[in-house]
């Protein structure tokens, strides 16, 4: 059995306050891209769940989110039987695209399909949001604003079927949890959710993603992928959650020379 989940983009990210227990309540927007990791699950030949990869390297298999994602759900249905888990990632890593939260999700959905597990949608997002914050975006997996930790959901009404999103990646890898301990929290101007329904050629000015100083402070190149999509011609461009990749949306008839350097990631999308 196989699925191909996809990532996402942050349209705006502001970090609102900084709670006791250590988390922070934010805003941004949830709008799903076409992008792709595959996974397949197989039967196990020797009574062991395994993971296997291929695709982008990355460093101990044995902890990723979708053996996370069997394990907590092993816990409720202990008669689940062992699997073999294969991972096939497309998605580049510490990206600010939820492929890691995306293969995660599509992991609990394959296996409640494939074992015919009949678990419940509130269920469902109860594993999913111990997997991590963003993941129960990828169970609806359409244009929403999201607040809390992200975890919190709210579908809008976003179509970008007039415009190509270019997504660049230069191959550094952030964490999540170091990219919060520069950010200052505050109250926006004006909030996420009212400057989405705005026209796109307004957000330049006031959708704003407020990793984005300290991470340009650190890597200038990421920043200079910015300036240079901006400089193409999009319409808006920012970097994606806490970074690395940076995406611009241009309009669909655009032409668009863009050369990334070597080593980058980069793909044209077209929108839906």
């Amino acid at each position: 059995m196989i699925a191909f989940p996809n990532c996402k983009i942050n349209l705006g990210l502001n970090i609102l306050e900084k709670k006791e227990d250590g988390f922070h309540d934010l805003e941004t927007f949830f709008f799903p891209i076409n992008i792709h990791d595959v996974l397949e699950l197989l039967p196990s030949k020797e009574n062991t769940t395994l993971l296997t990869t291929s695709g982008i390297l990355f460093e101990e298999p044995e902890t990723n989110i979708c053996l996370k994602a069997y394990l907590l759900v092993k816990k409720d249905y202990p008669d689940l039987p062992a699997i073999n888990i294969h991972l096939h990632k497309a998605i580049p890593l510490g990206a600010g695209l939820g492929g890691g939260s995306a293969d995660g999700v599509a992991a609990l959905q394959l296996i409640n399909k494939k074992f015919g597990l009949n678990i419940s949608s509130a269920r469902l997002f109860a594993y999913a949001s111990k997997l991590g914050s963003d993941c129960p975006f990828f169970l609806l997996n359409k244009p929403c604003f999201a607040s809390g930790r992200g975890e919190t959901l709210e579908p809008m009404k976003l179509s970008l079927s007039g415009y190509k999103i270019i997504v660049v990646n230069p191959g550094i890898h952030l964490s999540t949890t170091e990219a919060f301990k520069d950010i200052i929290p505050s109250m926006p101007k004006k909030r996420i959710k009212e400057i989405i329904r705005q026209p796109i050629d307004t957000w330049k000015k006031e959708l704003v993603n407020d990793f984005e100083n300290s991470v340009f402070k650190k890597y200038p190149d990421v920043l200079q992928i910015k300036k240079e999509l901006y400089e193409k011609g999009a319409v808006y461009a920012a970097m994606s959650g806490s970074g690395s990749t940076v995406y611009g949306i241009f309009k669909h008839n655009s032409i668009i020379k863009y050369t990334a350097n070597a080593g980058y990631f980069y793909k044209i999308i077209k929108s839906d």
